[in-house]
This record gives C-alpha cells, structure tokens and sequence, in this order.
C-alpha cells in the first residue's frame, strides 16, 4: 500500500480564518469591500514596509495588470518581461496591447540578467525609437533578483520597475521586503502561495494616491456621481471580504510559514548534499534572504544517471506530487515571435530543474520520504 500523498504546496490554514468569514457573514459584509479587506491591506502594508500602500485585488495577475495601466502602458509600447518564469507575468502586458519583450536569467538566482537587460534596452531603443515602457524583474521561486543592478539600470534609461514578487512574500533582499524596491510590486495569494486567499493577489504602491488609483481602476473605475458615470475603462478586480477574511487569518502565521518554507530547504540541502549530479539551488550569498517557496534541484544526468523529468516520474509513481521549472516565455508558442535577449541559461535550468514538495504543513519525515525516493531512483 502506498504512502499518503506528499503534495507539492498545498494551501496551509492557521486555524483563525473562520474567526474572520463568520465575521463577516454575521455583518452581511459578503461583497468585493468590507472591514476583512481594510484590515488586510493594512496588515500587508504594515509587514512589508517602507511606508507602502496595499491594496488587495482578485489575483496576481490583476496587481500587474493594474500596475501597468498607472504606468502609462499602450497598445503599441514595449515591456521588458523575465522569460523563466509563469505566463501571468507577461500576460497583462498583451492585455494592454503592447509587446513583451524577454531577457534571460543569470545563473546565479536565475532570474532577469542585468547583461541582457542592458543590451535589450539599448536594441529596442535602436529599433522601434523609443525605450520600453517598463521592466518586470521576477523573484523567481522566492529568490530575489539581482536589485541593485537591475535598479541601476532601470535608473539609468528612467524606466519604470514593476515587481513580480507573486512567489516571494516574505523574501528579502538586503533586508527589506521584496515588492517595495520597484515603482508597483505583486503578490500573489494563490492556494499554494506562501500564505492564500483561497485565490487573490494585491498591489503594493508607493504613495496613497496610486493606491486610489489602483482601488478606483479595481472597481470599474466609476466616477464619483450620484450615477453611475465612467471617463476610464476600469476592471472588476477587488478581492472579496470573505477572501480577505481568510487573508487576515493567514496573516496570524505568515512568518512561521516562511521559516517553515527556509527549514525545509535547508532539510533538503543537508540531505541531498554529496550526491553526484544533484544540487539544491542556494542563495548567492546573505543579501538575499528567499522565503524557498519552492525548494528547486538541478539534475546533470551526466553524473546523476537520470533526468530530472525521470525523477519526477517516479517521484509520481511514488504518491509524491513535484513539478518541473518554469518553461521560459521565449520557448512558448504564444510568445515565439516576441523579441528575446540571452544566451540559454533559462533553457539549461529549465532542462535540468525540479521543483520539490515545500508546503509549510509538511513534516521533516515527508521531506525525508522524498529524499529517500530520489535515492532510490539514482541506485535503480
């Protein structure tokens, strides 16, 4: 008989979130406002500081959708986008209209390379005349991205930073949170996120108005009229008070999450250390403090004997859940045209990687049931 099922990241509940919808059940607070989602935004912008404004929205995707529309982004403009990552960071670039356009990772976070930024903005400039609108550095897998460099360089040609820092609640780099270095950042409270809204995301602003702004786009951008009167197009992106319920809950135990998350990395890393042809992704160095949303391996078959995809497969056959990375955007059909600036590097890790089971609800003998049947593998 097979072992219970060890799940990828699974959503995590503190115990307190019911607490919070009864709340707002009994107050008949049951629409996309209320005091849960105040609270809630209050609660985030207070934990990821630096004198930020939150405003919680019905997804990630939304948060960047948003962020690019204060951002001035037009039918016709150019966003540079990180290729080795999930779809919905340059998904709401093509809503507007515009291009996307890809720069690859650098090996040692595996996110957006500052070589290639740099040579990505000065060959767009060359060819359409004019600078993206914007830069979407991801923190891939919780890791935060090369800041400094890619801040500089975005600095130096006065293009805007939008944070997609879905996976990296609670990561930091040089100490402070990610998703407050850019202009707008992204969270994402998706079921197997850090902590979730049972779906849900949010958009960190800089100053009050641009949280206005972003609440006055979430809620069909309606004027305010004893009618309803509309000069903008807006969207129906508010998260619901029940949802924000669940939010401030979750809130309650964020932090053990995240050392939860960093424990079971390093669990990982002193169990798979030694072994030929396999390696756990690390920070760089101290300045980058990852929340290891998900725990990552990289598989050389040339020393390992097998794929990472093989492991995978009998990882499956064994009850455990685990997925491979990310396929960079540059490689999808939908993006194939779109211009892409690199050398492969995304493509390697892509080839070589494996995302393993990293919930904050799993307990030291599941991280070493999967390491035993990765071992297994390898001796087969």
């Amino acid at each position: 008989m097979k072992e219970k099922r060890i799940y990828l990241s699974l959503a995590h509940m503190g115990g307190r979130e019911q607490e919070f919808i009864k709340e707002a059940f009994d107050t008949n607070w049951v629409v996309p406002l209320g005091p849960n989602v105040n609270a809630f935004e209050q609660e985030l912008a207070a934990y990821v500081g630096q004198d930020r404004h939150v405003v919680a929205l019905s997804a990630g995707t939304a948060a960047i959708h948003l962020g690019l529309v204060q951002l001035g982004v037009k039918a016709g403009d150019e966003v540079i986008c990180q290729s080795f990552t999930f779809a919905a960071s340059a998904n709401p670039v093509t809503y507007l209209g515009a291009t996307p356009v890809f720069v690859d990772s650098e090996k040692d976070t595996w996110n957006m390379a500052p070589e290639f930024l740099e040579k990505a903005i000065l060959d767009r400039k060359e060819k359409t005349g004019k600078f993206p609108k914007a830069i979407i550095p991801v923190h891939l897998y919780g890791m935060p991205a090369k800041l400094d460099e890619i801040r500089t360089i975005a600095q130096k040609y006065g293009i805007p930073l939008l944070e997609d820092a879905a996976e990296a609640l609670g990561s930091e780099y040089k100490g402070r949170k990610c998703g407050t270095f850019g202009e707008f950042g992204a969270l994402s409270f998706n079921g197997n996120k850090i902590i979730t809204t049972s779906g849900g995301g949010a958009l960190i602003c800089r100053t009050e108005e641009e949280a206005k702004q972003t609440m006055f786009y979430a809620t069909q951008a309606r004027e305010n009229r004893p009618y309803y009167h509309h000069e903008h197009v807006g969207y129906n992106y508010r998260m619901s008070n029940i949802c924000a319920g669940i939010g401030r809950g979750q809130m309650l135990v964020l932090q053990k999450h995240v050392e939860r998350r960093r424990a079971i990395h390093q669990l990982y890393t002193e169990l798979l250390e030694g072994i030929a042809g396999i390696e756990v992704k690390q920070a760089p160095h101290q300045d980058f403090n990852s929340n290891y949303w998900l725990t990552c391996i990289t598989v050389d078959p040339t020393l390992a004997g097998v794929t990472a995809d093989e492991i995978r497969i009998y990882l499956e056959q064994e009850n455990i859940e685990s997925r491979l990375l990310w396929k960079p955007m540059h490689l999808q059909p939908v993006f194939s045209e779109n211009p892409f600036y690199g050398d492969g590097t995304a493509e390697t890790i892509f080839n070589q990687g494996l995302c393993l089971p990293s919930g904050s609800m799993l307990e030291d003998k599941d991280i070493h049931m999967v390491v035993s049947k990765i071992k297994e593998k390898l001796k087969a």
